[in-house]
């Protein structure tokens, strides 16, 4: 019954607006909103919205068609997102649907909260579990309230610096390469202001009490050597202990012959990769070479082809290329990359401004301890007004589930930003009315209590003694003034 009454509803109104999902571990916020438009497209819920870009789209002009894709000629129920989410992280993603897309650059800017674990005892090229061991620490004597106290330094407003191996670029051209090649960085590093407006730590795992670890891959030598030179130079710049152009030149310093070493090893695997496509032919079709018996020859791509000449292999590669993009979390049954209890860990919850790098707290937050640290996990659990677990927030598996469970609880959340988007335009317009209705009243009441002063103020006639009309004018004009000043 629940079902009907929404698909009427859907009927008489389109499916437009803002909800949010709670994303799965290792998946990228691409490839939810591809499998949102997989469930969507088919539904009766969406089928108006649909309808309506097809009425659209048959009023187009030729030269409006032509100016199409072949991707954009197809027609999907429209769908982005506020702010994208690493594969490692779940929780909160924004989904706007229909015009609720145009409502999504509002969501960049708005504050965020995380939970993420910490774990002690080493660093990371990527700043988290999933990337290359860099170096470890000693960890024997890190405590809570060691960690409490190194927390104090990250609340507040304060300068960042973004992951430096893995994200960021400066001309286009990645930093690392740079230290790989024995150049300087050509200009001062990037940071951003960000804001910490709540910073706990939430709970305090012990060792041994926890299945958090780090990566059992670890980086060679000289790959190492170019990490720390560039986070030499990041730390010299916070510091501000050298110049920029200091700083920059003790990159070729520090990594010297190693550096050079990883990148003649890096040139000759590319070298051999292309040697080995120049093996690969794939002639455009209708080109091809055909055998005695008339057939085509198989193109070596080891892939078998359906009946349109598409590569099977390749097309189910590309619908799920946003799927599995980070390592499973290791088994209890997966033996600890350590001796003994192995390191700490901790859980921190941080409500954050735009553009925070929750992996760079970790990090930072390492190198504060002097220990090393990484992020293990990551949880976004609000992004405005959008909190997991709430009705404007629904589970990622319920699309699985069938149409009639996710089609409900994404039609109340609809209903409840587009509720909120009304509310909001009354709220806009009300002030200025009361503003209006207050300045009248306090006029009002104003003009009476200058009467009532000139009562009080003008003296009884007597034919004896007569006040001169015009003093008794300015008296009374000031009267009413000092009221007025009071």
């Amino acid at each position: 019954m629940i079902w009907r009454s929404i698909f009427k509803m859907a009927q008489n109104s389109l499916a437009e607006g803002v909800f949010a999902i709670n994303k799965p571990y290792g998946m990228s916020s691409a490839q939810v909103i591809r499998d949102c438009q997989h469930h969507f497209n088919p539904s009766k819920l969406f089928a108006p919205l649909l309808a309506a870009d097809r009425a659209l789209r048959e009023k187009e002009n030729k030269y409006q068609k032509q100016r199409r894709t072949h991707a954009k000629r197809d027609i999907n129920v429209k769908i982005g997102h506020g702010g994208t989410l690493d594969p490692l992280a779940t929780g909160v993603l924004i989904l706007g649907v229909g015009k609720g897309t145009k409502a999504l650059h509002d969501f960049l800017g708005c504050t965020k909260t995380y939970e993420t674990v910490v774990v002690f005892g080493a660093s990371t090229d990527t700043y988290d579990r999933v990337g290359k061991l860099i170096k470890k620490g000693d960890y024997s004597n890190i405590t809570r309230e060691q960690v409490e106290e190194a927390l104090n330094s990250f609340r507040g407003k304060f300068q960042q610096m973004p992951p430096l191996y893995s994200a960021l670029k400066m001309n286009g051209k990645p930093l690392y390469e740079y230290a790989r090649e024995g150049k300087p960085i050509p200009r001062e590093i990037e940071t951003r202001e960000v804001d910490v407006t709540e910073l706990e730590l939430t709970e305090w795992y012990e060792p041994g009490t926890h299945n958090h670890r780090w990566p059992t891959e670890e980086a060679e030598q000289a790959e190492k050597n170019v990490v720390k030179s560039v986070w030499q130079v990041a730390k010299h710049q916070q510091d501000g202990t050298t110049s920029t152009e200091e700083a920059a030149t003790l990159i070729p310093e520090v990594v010297g012959k190693e550096v050079k070493a990883l990148a003649d090893h890096e040139s000759n695997k590319r070298a051999a990769e292309e040697r080995v496509d120049e093996l690969v032919s794939e002639e455009p079709a209708g080109k091809k070479r055909k055998t005695e018996t008339g057939a085509a020859e198989p193109m070596m791509s080891g892939a078998l082809k359906d009946k349109k000449g598409k590569d099977k292999k390749q097309d189910k590669y590309a619908k799920n290329r946003g799927l599995d993009l980070a390592p499973p979390p290791p088994s209890p049954d997966t033996p600890f990359p350590w001796e003994g209890k192995g390191p700490p860990a901790a859980m921190i919850r941080m409500t954050v401004t735009s553009g925070f790098y929750v992996r760079s707290l970790c990090h930072d937050l390492g190198e504060k301890l002097g220990c090393g640290a990484m992020m293990a996990e990551l949880v976004r659990s609000r992004q405005g007004e959008f909190v997991l677990g709430t009705d404007n927030c629904m589970e990622y598996s319920d699309l699985a589930l069938g149409e009639e469970i996710w089609a409900p609880k994404i039609q109340k959340a609809l209903d409840l930003w587009n509720n909120k988007d009304k509310a909001g335009k009354a709220q806009a317009v009300e002030p200025v009315v009361k503003k209006e209705e207050v300045k009248t009243e306090e006029i009002k009441a104003e003009e009476i209590k200058a009467e009532d002063i000139k009562t009080e103020k003008q003296p009884t006639p007597t034919p004896a003694l007569e006040q001169p009309t015009g003093e008794v004018k300015v008296e009374e004009s000031a009267s009413v003034n000092d009221e007025a000043k009071a």
